[in-house]
């Protein structure tokens, strides 16, 4: 309404549904009077409009009443473009008609042209994937022109937009625009709501191939008291990381049968393990890429991390999370998945076997503020380690030290040649009682240091396990200096068993008995942690003990003796003095045995063999919801990355990524980003060297995705004018399959033949203002403003007009 009758202000009157619509003429002269008595009796100046014939139709009329003046607005709709109206001539003889003027000479008439010209085919067939839906609509304006001055009838016409005075750009974007990026995540997340399990993916006989060639929970239990010798790993290669891929691919079914093809399988496995590639020291395995000093980005990356409890970038998780998600929409799905996750865990499986730390793991426990897959393989990781670490201890040292605390002891023949005829005997002839409290045996000779450390008079024997001496601090009952004792370290865990040990405790009430019973289960490391400091400090007491371990339960203060000097003195604090306090129970039931021969807080084996088996266990649908927030991680990323590369032709790209992170609208950023890649690449923005035409170029980007319209500078003859030019001339030299001049012959270039396709195509739409003065209904009423908007389209036809009458002189 304000573009047809040019008003701000305005009531319209509709019907309520399409069954009312105002169809008849009598109907609609009706109402019209009826306007036009309501307006002129209330004495309001606000125009009022009906609308009348077919809702689809658009047509509105009405009137408006000021003093003297009565203004009434009319509409003319068609479907075609009556051929004497197609031009300019044609609407000036439609509108000298209907004011119906006597004057002569006529008074002239302003004229206000725009042509619009669409742009669909770029031809640019270098975008990688469906554009955008970019369609570029450029009005070329003529804002004053006078009747006389412009030709445009059916047979010439002088308007070229090429010399229109003013051109404008708008750019019109299809609503569902092929988005990659969210079509990934979408197809992703649709797999999370998959209950299939591996085994029916891929079939019965494949999942039970693999689970007899992996080892199974209990077979792996029975490791722990076997002898373990220092035996040569195998070089750790590309080849035997898919050697289960290709063996089972052979054996069950044809490799075109296989969801995944062998290369493929091949190629995501080296990128989630690239270590496999080279050799790789020991150390460096499992290391992941750091850097001393943080940019604002990888501060927004690791504040990432903690908002999604993700996994970092470019760690083992991270990477597994795009293979999946790269597998699961260009590779066959939920089978290819599937066939992915196994031979992932057979890898898994291969380096634990093998002793091989896992690359993109960063060392240390499971972070707890990253996912739970992720907290999973730390884990995993974490056993490796910890089996590294026994197996290359030296194997010298236990005997040295076994024979130093022998000879301690005071142990003669009879021990020796107990000692012998223990060594005779077989692994598997212990007994549980034995297996219950030692378990990480490093050689035979340990044995007899266990046996011995049971006797009368263990806690005489000599000091083992010692780290350094303690803050000159000297034992209580003599003037040994006392030191800290190796001790082991405490068990990792993951978010999942942290919860389940709390409901454990939780589940033994507050009853007298449930709170002993859930101190006793809490205090395994605090036992571990006195038998060692008993092995490095022989003729301690709890207190010394306490001194070390709790300071704030040893108060210290000075008292006067006999003599009249002033003595240190100190005691226990007064919770360690409580009856049935767990410390003193815990001390007394504690033996004097070193870290190295004490049963282990962690059993590296049996919780790896448990998180091989969680994984197994895995369902893809299950696996990618653990994967999502790193998939929506990546996502995340790759926006900022893109928004970086483009901040000067996105709007507030950082405030609109704060509130995808809200949101997760996903594709509405990747959406602006595709826009403006795809702008940049068609006004060629990087092409040319830095300088004022580029800073130019960037700045008109910018605007056409924050604006609705941008006017260009210097219309068709300025730089920006130029290349909207050239990209409609090469749209309609590919339309009219003609080519370029740099394809033609020079004597056709001579005789002017690439001049003769149009450097435009025909408008799509047409809009025409005529203006004038002049007295109405009669010569000498008072002159009044006279109105014709004209809209010329392929498919629509409208003339809307405003036409005053003086009410005064009539």
């Amino acid at each position: 309404m304000i573009r047809w009758y040019g008003i701000q202000e305005f009531v319209v009157i509709t019907p309520g549904t399409n069954s009312e619509a105002v169809i008849s003429e009598s109907k609609c002269n009706l109402l019209l009077s009826s306007v036009s008595i309501s307006l002129a009796n209330s004495g309001c100046q606000i125009p009022m409009f009906v609308q009348i014939q077919q809702k689809w139709r658009r047509i509105y009329a009405g009137e408006c009443h000021g003093p003297g003046v009565r203004t009434s607005f009319e509409m003319v709709q068609l479907r075609k473009v009556p051929s004497q109206y197609n031009h300019l001539s044609g609407l000036l003889d439609i509108f000298k008609s209907k004011i119906g003027c006597n004057l002569l000479p006529l008074p002239p008439v302003d004229i206000a042209i725009r042509f619009t010209y669409i742009l669909q085919d770029w031809q640019q067939p270098i975008w990688p994937q469906q554009p955008p839906g970019l369609e570029l609509h450029l009005a070329a304006t003529w804002l004053h022109l006078t009747e006389g001055i412009v030709v445009d009838n059916d047979v010439y016409s002088d308007l070229d937009p090429l010399q229109a005075p003013h051109w404008s750009v708008r750019v019109r974007t299809s609503e569902n625009p092929q988005c990659l990026l969210g079509d990934f995540v979408t197809e992703f997340f649709k797999l999370c709501c998959r209950k299939e399990s591996v085994e029916d993916i891929l079939g019965r006989g494949y999942a039970e191939e693999e689970g007899k060639e992996a080892a199974d929970i209990s077979s792996a239990l029975s490791k722990l008291t076997e002898p373990v010798a220092a035996v040569p790993l195998p070089k750790l290669s590309v080849s035997s990381m898919v050697h289960s891929a290709r063996k089972h691919i052979h054996r069950h079914r044809h490799i075109d049968e296989s969801p995944l093809h062998i290369d493929i399988l091949k190629s995501i496995l080296l990128y989630l393990f690239p270590d496999a590639a080279v050799e790789k020291s020991s150390d460096s395995q499992s290391k992941m890429p750091t850097n001393s000093s943080k940019t604002s980005e990888e501060k927004l990356c690791d504040n990432l991390v903690l908002q999604l409890k993700s996994a970092p970038t470019d760690s083992l998780t991270y990477r597994l999370a795009l293979g999946l998600c790269m597998v699961n929409y260009s590779y066959g799905g939920l089978p290819a998945v599937a066939h992915l996750w196994q031979e992932f865990v057979l890898e898994l499986r291969y380096r634990w076997e093998n002793n091989y730390l896992i690359y993109g793991l960063a060392g240390g426990p499971p972070d707890l503020r990253c996912c739970l897959l992720h907290q999973k393989l730390q884990m995993l990781n974490c056993c490796i380690e910890r089996r590294r670490r026994r197996d290359e201890a030296p194997s010298g040292m236990g005997g040295s030290r076994q024979r130093e605390h022998k000879a301690s002891c005071g142990q003669g023949p009879s021990s020796a040649a107990a000692t012998s005829s223990n060594q005779a005997k077989s692994w598997d002839s212990w007994s549980d009682s034995e297996d219950e409290f030692f378990e990480c045996l490093s050689d035979q000779e340990d044995t007899e240091s266990l046996r011995s450390e049971r006797g009368p008079d263990s806690g005489k024997g000599k000091a083992e396990g010692r780290l350094h001496p303690y803050n000159d601090l000297t034992l209580l009952n003599s003037m040994e200096p006392l030191y800290v004792p190796v001790t082991q370290e405490p068990a990792p865990m993951t978010e999942d068993q942290l919860e389940e040990q709390s409901e454990v405790l939780a589940k033994l009430g507050t009853s007298a008995e449930g709170s002993h019973l859930r101190a006793r289960m809490q205090s395994a490391c605090l036992v571990s942690d006195m038998e060692s400091f008993k092995a490095a400090n022989p003729g301690c007491v709890l207190e010394d003990f306490v001194r070390w371990y709790s300071p704030r339960d040893y108060e210290e203060k000075y008292e006067v003796d006999e003599k009249g000097n002033k003595v240190l003195t100190g005691e226990l604090s007064a919770r360690m003095k409580i009856p049935g306090n767990m410390w003193a129970e815990a001390w007394e039931i504690s033996r004097v045995t070193p870290a190295r021969r004490q049963r282990r807080l962690f059993d590296d084996t049996k919780e790896a063999e448990k998180i091989l088996h969680y994984l197994t266990m895995q369902k893809p649908g299950d696996l990618a919801r653990h994967l999502l927030p790193c998939l929506l991680h990546a996502a995340l990323l790759k926006l900022q990355q893109e928004g970086e590369s483009n901040r000067e032709n996105e709007p507030d790209f950082h405030l609109l990524l704060n509130e995808t992170c809200i949101q997760i609208t996903l594709v509405v950023m990747e959406t602006v980003i595709t826009r403006a890649r795809s702008l940049k690449d068609k006004f060629a923005v990087d092409k040319g060297e830095p300088g004022e035409a580029t800073e130019e170029l960037k700045k008109f980007v910018s605007s056409l995705l924050e604006e609705p319209e941008v006017v260009v500078t210097g219309a068709g003859q300025g730089l920006t004018g130029r290349i909207i030019h050239r990209l409609f001339l090469n749209a309609q030299r590919a339309a009219l399959l003609v080519p370029g001049d740099d394809d033609l012959e020079p004597e056709r270039k001579k005789a002017g033949e690439s001049g003769k396709t149009s450097d435009f195509p025909s408008p799509a739409g047409r809009e025409i203002i005529l203006r004038t003065y002049v007295p109405r209904p009669a010569p000498y009423s008072k002159a009044l403003p006279q109105r014709l908007f004209c809209v010329l389209m392929k498919e629509e036809f409208r003339l809307a007009g405003a036409f005053s009458s003086d009410t005064s002189f009539f």
